[in-house]
């Protein structure tokens, strides 16, 4: 397979208002001042060739968010490719998870560029509950589409 490839879990619920899912918000400077576009699935990159998409999923969530994925069934919610060609694939758990209790995973950049400094910056720098129209309005563009499998999959009475 060629390419970059991501994969992720994510959370939804059910409330009185409706059908929640679980963004984080890209840790980082490029991201800092971005609300539109920079939310996302909680993610990360794996390498085909050495591990699963499911088992790239659940050690990401633990990465970036520093707690182990909730146990249930998983929903697959199949593959996307965003704008920069890279392939993420998600399922989608029911869980509830406090977004306060989460310790998120950091990497190191050289920031600012050509400054010989090097930085480290949480991946996700906050996580958020949203309702699927909220959601579409800040998620990357391309992962839109596991919104809307997940609403296909959740339509019906809870």
């Amino acid at each position: 397979m060629s390419g970059r490839h991501s994969a992720g879990l994510l959370l939804y619920r059910h409330t009185g208002d409706g059908l929640q899912v679980l963004l984080g918000h890209m840790g980082g400077p490029f991201f800092a001042k971005r609300h539109a576009g920079a939310w996302s699935v909680p993610k990360g990159e794996y390498v085909p060739e050495e591990e699963t998409a499911w088992h790239a999923a659940r050690r990401e969530f633990q990465e970036e968010l520093g707690l182990p994925p909730p146990d249930g069934e998983a929903l697959e919610l199949g593959e996307v490719r965003q704008s920069g060609g890279k392939t993420v694939t998600a399922w989608a758990l029911r869980a509830d998870l406090d977004p306060a209790a989460i310790t998120p995973g950091t990497f190191e950049m050289e920031w600012p560029p050509r400054s010989g400094r090097t930085q480290e910056f949480p991946e996700l720098d906050r996580v958020a509950w949203f309702g699927l129209d909220a959601a579409r309005e800040v998620i990357v563009t391309a992962q839109g589409a596991f919104l809307d499998r997940l609403a296909e999959h959740s339509e019906g009475p809870r």
